[in-house]
């Protein structure tokens, strides 16, 4: 990026702090079909509490065989909803599916958000990890790791200091293509997941490694490996380290942190403990998923009041 850089991706990442996000749908525990008017006020109301990102999911298609029934929009149609209906957030996608969307498709989306949110998206990118999905699209899921390293460099191309075009094929006196209106600034890039890529690619490539969380030690491990292939770089640079996290916030504050799947159940106090040693581990951002019996706006504004100003201020 030139001296017209985003900042965007600053607020969400930067040495040495953690910052918290949120993730839709927001949603108590055991509900499936999502009120997504409703999710438009909570996300309003997530950009005046103060947390830093909202990321949105890319999800095509549903199966009963999938752990995951609950039904998401379109992310390119949310995301231009949430831009009108916020101001300060960042608005994230967690992650476009790279392999699966032809990336001219996804540079014309992703700057269409930029435009629409003043220069307030980051631009998350994956490849997918259900080999049925690839077959009902007409994609080879063995191409994936190919295809997202071709597809990655033809959104940057498109959405960089320099906006250009690839073309797939260029017939003889084929015309010069831009992509228009020209976001505001350019569309920060981040790896969600591998990508079926080196950590080494992802550092090259990328603003950043978005990932699950794993088990502490498991976790320390994986920042490590990032850590060793940043240094790695020929220039000295920041990358960030961001990690989506399951929540079930416990209405006693005082409630030991109990490990779930991608996640934990705990109090506000042993939140903050976790968050912290994240924190000094190297983690740059979290990513909230909530899920309890507690109203979600309920929890929304505890954690905007005790947790929030221990790691925003």
């Amino acid at each position: 990026m030139s001296a017209a850089k985003s900042t965007i991706d600053h607020r969400v990442f930067s040495a040495g702090r953690l910052s918290l996000g949120l993730t839709l749908p927001l949603l108590r525990a055991g509900e499936i079909v999502a009120d997504f008017r409703e999710q438009i006020g909570l996300a309003a109301l997530a950009d005046m509490l103060g947390f830093r990102a909202l990321w949105v999911r890319d999800v095509p298609l549903n199966s009963a065989d999938y752990p995951d029934p609950v039904g998401h929009l379109d992310p390119w149609v949310l995301l231009g909803a949430l831009a009108s209906h916020t101001t300060q957030i960042a608005l994230a996608s967690g992650a476009i599916v790279l392999t699966l969307r032809h990336p001219l498709h996804i540079a014309k989306g992703a700057g269409s958000v930029q435009t629409l949110s003043n220069g307030r998206f980051i631009l998350g990118l994956g490849s997918g990890d259900r080999p049925p999905e690839y077959a009902a699209f007409g994609r080879d899921a063995e191409a994936r790791r190919e295809l997202y390293r071709t597809h990655w460099d033809t959104v940057a191309a498109a959405l960089g200091d320099a906006p250009r075009v690839i073309p797939d094929l260029r017939p003889e006196n084929a015309p010069d293509f831009m992509l228009l209106p020209e976001p505001p600034l350019p569309v920060p890039m981040l790896a969600v997941g591998s990508g079926g890529q080196s950590v080494d690619w992802i550092a090259r490539h990328s603003i950043g490694w978005m990932t699950y969380h794993r088990e502490p030690e498991t976790q320390r491990a994986r920042h490590s490996m990032w850590r060793a292939a940043v240094d790695r770089l020929p220039a000295p640079a920041f990358r960030a380290f961001g990690v989506a996290m399951r929540l079930d916030l416990s209405d006693n504050p005082h409630e030991p942190a109990t490990p779930l799947s991608l996640g934990y159940r705990a109090g506000r106090h042993a939140l903050l403990a976790v968050l912290d040693d994240m924190r000094e581990n190297g983690t740059h951002h979290v990513t909230l998923n909530l899920g309890s019996d507690r109203p979600v706006r309920d929890v929304m504004e505890e954690l905007a009041a005790d947790v929030l100003p221990k790691f925003h201020a």
